[in-house]
């Protein structure tokens, strides 16, 4: 019984990635074509709306791409029971398990105006995407260059401040291939929470994002449960930060599983 359910298991995984291929293909499509539409869209409703107009266009791309990654047979579970306040600004913590994290938290916390810091290699070249994180309120910062990222995050702080608007931040860096949690960087966090006194901090856990990439960029992992948990929120001023930063740590990773 057992070995026939092994080779149950190995036909079953072996039919899903033959099926991927087809799957992917039309994925990229219906992505790209996603990226050129909505880059003039964008362009548009910041020369003649302004930042508000501009924030809708890219709450809808964002939503759009979600509807892209269900061609993958893509589900996503949100799990928020915290009523979040919107009259201050929100700093959401996450692991980083792909690309993919990101629409689901600009949609589902579209209200909380999220703004993302990002490495400035994405700051070009990528058709919406790109275009975003240089006019939408974003940090792009040279992760080679600590003093200057933590100039540019000390004024990122002002703006968001200014205009109660959230930051979304990864201190893992960079994305984690396999799902396990990597080491916090710490010092952007800590600066934001510091810069950020009036604010709220918003752990999130994301899980499964990773198997979307479990064969590279191609084909797609198919019939993936994206699952984000969103932890009770913490005042900023709560406690000193480096104190904070590492229970906030500890919480995220309390919540991923591979």
């Amino acid at each position: 019984m057992e070995i026939a359910a092994f080779y149950k298991q190995v036909k079953m995984k072996t039919f899903k990635k033959i099926l991927s291929y087809p799957l992917s293909v039309l994925f990229y499509i219906f992505f790209f074509i996603t990226l050129l539409i909505f880059h003039p869209i964008q362009w548009i409703c910041l020369k003649l709306g302004g930042y508000q107009a501009h924030k809708k266009s890219v709450d809808i791309f964002n939503f759009f791409l979600l509807r892209c990654l269900n061609i993958l047979g893509t589900r996503y579970s949100f799990e928020n029971p915290h009523k979040l306040p919107l009259d201050r600004p929100c700093i959401f913590v996450a692991n980083h398990q792909g690309m993919y994290d990101i629409p689901p938290i600009i949609w589902h916390m579209r209200k909380h105006h999220p703004k993302f810091v990002s490495k400035k290699e994405l700051g070009k070249g990528i058709p919406s995407i790109s275009f975003n994180l240089r006019h939408g309120g974003n940090l792009l910062i040279d992760r080679k260059n600590g003093r200057e990222a933590l100039v540019k995050m000390s004024k990122f702080s002002e703006y968001l401040n200014k205009n109660s608007r959230s930051a979304v931040i990864f201190p893992e860096g960079t994305r984690s291939r396999t799902g396990a949690p990597k080491k916090f960087a710490v010092q952007g966090l800590q600066l934001l929470i510091k810069k950020m006194p009036g604010a709220v901090v918003v752990p999130i856990s994301i899980n499964n994002s990773w198997k979307l990439f479990r064969y590279g960029s191609f084909p797609m992992g198919i019939g993936v449960h994206l699952r984000f948990k969103v932890h009770e929120p913490i005042s900023a001023n709560a406690e000193d930060p480096e104190a904070m930063v590492a229970m906030i740590e500890r919480t995220i990773i309390a919540d991923i599983y591979n």
